[in-house]
């Protein structure tokens, strides 16, 4: 399988297109991320791609989400 690389011109942009991959993972599989995630983690669930990509899509949105929450605490400071 070949992989694409999209790039995106901030942080916010980014972060909404790795929620609506999230989102179409959460519909297909009836499972919140939090939920697979968890489940993931502690090894109930294999490692079929879908789950790899969706684990990998989930915690590049907790690091985005993270950034951009310091970003803005630091502008309010």
């Amino acid at each position: 399988m070949q992989k694409q690389t999209i790039g995106y011109t901030s942080p916010l942009d980014t972060l909404v297109a790795v929620a609506k991959r999230l989102s179409l993972y959460e519909k297909g599989q009836q499972l919140s991320s939090e939920d697979f995630f968890d489940q993931y983690s502690w090894g109930h669930l294999g490692d079929e791609a879908l789950y790899v990509e969706w684990a990998n899509d989930y915690r590049h949105y907790l690091a985005l989400r993270q950034d951009l929450e310091e970003l803005l605490v630091q502008r309010q400071d």
